[in-house]
Formats: structure tokens, sequence, C-alpha cells
């Protein structure tokens, strides 16, 4: 098995939030000598059993990806939990690279892997899930001449993610879970389209998720040095015009697209909210501290100014929780997150 494959013969498969369930239906989908291998990403914590999930729900083998490993057609490869999964001739890579869209494992990264070694032999697939995630790989695999798909947004628990796909990306098919499986299968057996030349922000970006690549020089940048700084090590970040939709990357490789960054600067500002909350709290704990020992003391007037003290630091406390509480979320039914209080909304 070689790039040079006529047939399509990689399937890449992305989902977030809502996607265990149609990766079951499209695993369970898949023949038994299906001429393609699998290789699935989903957004998930330090612990996962998709692996063991998939191999029961099919007729194929499903297998936790091992770094350097070859693969086979008929098989389906799982990305394990804290390391993007990388394709590269006919082998996996695992890389603890930067997070991509507040997630490691990616979908970014492995797309992009994908169509720099199959072109035009690959195909994208996303699922159910928030954020954006996905698009920019999706947009890569059609740059080269690759097939994409994504689930129906009617037929997914979260649609956010495939609503990103089909604004951004020329979809080859747009179906429901339950006919994925038997479409992919299709898609394998048929013989693969010309291969496009990739373009060099695929290459560089890919070269960044591989641990290739760790500065942004002024020759090689992305895009244009904004005036956001990144939410994960704090560094410049360059924004990045891909075709229509607008992505940021830092030096250091942390990559977001605008609804992720948008997330990632909500969560930066409730941490720092939460900070100091607590510093005022613990400094006024400790000025009323103070003033009681002064007091033991018959140093009044001391006291009477630790007291004052105390009371600005709670009268400040008293105005962070009021930001905070005005800061609750709801979940909308797209997924989109709702902050009440200030009526603004986060593409979720």
């Amino acid at each position: 098995m070689t790039p040079a494959a006529r047939n399509r013969f990689v399937i890449v498969i992305g989902a977030s939030a809502g996607g265990v369930e149609p990766l079951k239906e499209i695993v369970g989908d898949l023949p038994a000598d299906l001429p393609a291998a699998v290789f699935v990403v989903l957004h998930v914590g330090q612990v996962s059993y998709l692996a063991e999930i998939l191999d029961r729900a099919g007729r194929l083998k499903t297998l936790v990806a091992e770094n350097g490993a070859k693969f086979r057609t008929g098989k389906i490869y799982v990305a394990p939990p804290g390391f993007h999964l990388l394709l590269h001739g006919d082998h996996m890579m695992l890389r603890r690279g930067p997070r991509e869209n507040l997630a490691r494992p990616a979908i970014d990264p492995l797309f992009r892997s994908a169509a720099l070694s199959y072109g035009a032999a690959g195909i994208g697939v996303l699922l159910s899930g928030s954020l954006a995630d996905g698009t920019a790989g999706l947009r890569a695999i059609k740059a080269v001449g690759g097939l994409a798909l994504v689930q129906h947004p009617k037929d997914t628990l979260v649609p956010a993610m495939v609503q990103s796909a089909l604004h951004h990306v020329e979809v080859d098919h747009c179906l429901p879970a339950a006919e994925l499986g038997v479409c992919l299968a299709k898609l394998a057996a048929e013989s693969a389209g010309k291969t496009l030349p990739a373009p060099s922000s695929v290459r560089l970006e890919a070269a960044v998720a591989a641990q290739e690549h760790s500065t942004m020089k002024d020759e090689d940048r992305l895009g244009e040095l904004s005036v956001f700084t990144c939410p994960e090590c704090h560094g410049p970040l360059w924004e990045i015009e891909d075709g229509d939709m607008v992505r940021y990357r830092c030096h250091t490789g942390h990559a977001f697209t605008a609804d992720a960054m948008m997330e990632a600067q909500a969560v930066e500002a409730d941490e720092i909210l939460w900070s100091l909350l607590r510093s005022h709290q613990q400094r006024a704990a400790f000025a009323r501290r103070m003033a009681e020992r002064e007091k033991k003391k018959f140093r009044s007037e001391l006291a009477t100014q630790l007291d004052e003290r105390a009371r600005e630091y709670e009268a400040d406390a008293a105005v962070i929780e009021r930001i905070l509480e005005s800061r609750r979320v709801q979940v909308t039914d797209d997924g989109a997150v709702t902050e009440e209080g200030n009526g603004k909304e986060k593409a979720g």
C-alpha cells in the first residue's frame, strides 16, 4: 500500500461532543473487506475506551494507534488521549504537540497529514461536535483533491462542528450517520482522482503539529501578526485568513478557530476573575485578623484602619462575585453557549 494507490484507501474521521453514537453506526455498516484504513480522532479526556467500543460495534478490528506503527487496510485506528494522531507514508505518528482548538488529540492535524500524504486518495469525515475543529483540515483534504463528508446537522446531537464545515468547505456528501458507513464503503472502492499540489500553509501547519517546526519566522508566517495574545501560552498570535475563515496560531503552535479563540478567552477571563475573588477574600480575612490582634493590644487607631481595609477588600470581592454571577451560561439546542446578563453569544 502506497500513497500512489489509485483507490481512496485512507478515511479520516473527526468527532467531538455527541460523536460516539454516530461513530458506532458508521463502523457497524463498514464491510469486513473494506479496502481502506480508517483513522479516528474523538475529543477525549485523560482516559478513553473508544477503541473497545468501536471494536464491538462492527466487523473491523479497532486498535489504539501506536507511534511508528504501520497501518493496514481493513483496520480502524483510534487516537489515544493526549496525543495528536498524524499519518506519514505507511505509518502513524503520535505527537504531544501544542493543542489545537483546545484539544489534543485534535482533528485538524490528522486531516492535514492525510491531505499531505495521500492527496486525492483521502476521505475526510466530520461528525457531531462543538466549536469548529476539523473545518481547516477538511479544507486541506479538498485542496489536494480528496473528498469531504459530514454528518447531516439535523442528525447530530451538537451540530456546530458540521455547520462550520458546511459553511466553509465544499462538502461532497452530507448524510445522516445511518447512511455514512455505506457511502464510505462505496467511495473507498472507487478510483481516486488527480492529486493537486498542497498549499504551503498546509505543509507549515502540519510540520508544527509534527513538532518539526517550532517558530514563526518572518519568511514562513501564515498570516499577519495580530494584537491578540495566545490564551494558552500568552505569546503573540498570527491571524490567518483561510478562505473566508479566520484562524489564529501562536509561535509555539497553539491554534484556534475564531470560536475556539472566544471560548479560550472566556475560560481565561473566568480564571482571572476567580483568582481575583480569592485574592480579595484572603486580603479581607487577613486584614480582619490583624485588626483583632491590634484591638487586643489596645491600638484602636490601627485596628480601625485595618477594619476599613477589610471592608474595602470585601466590597471589591462583592463586585467580582456579581460579575461572575452575571456570567452564568446556558447551552442552546444547537450547542451555542449564551452568557446571561450581557446578552452575548459564543458559537459552541
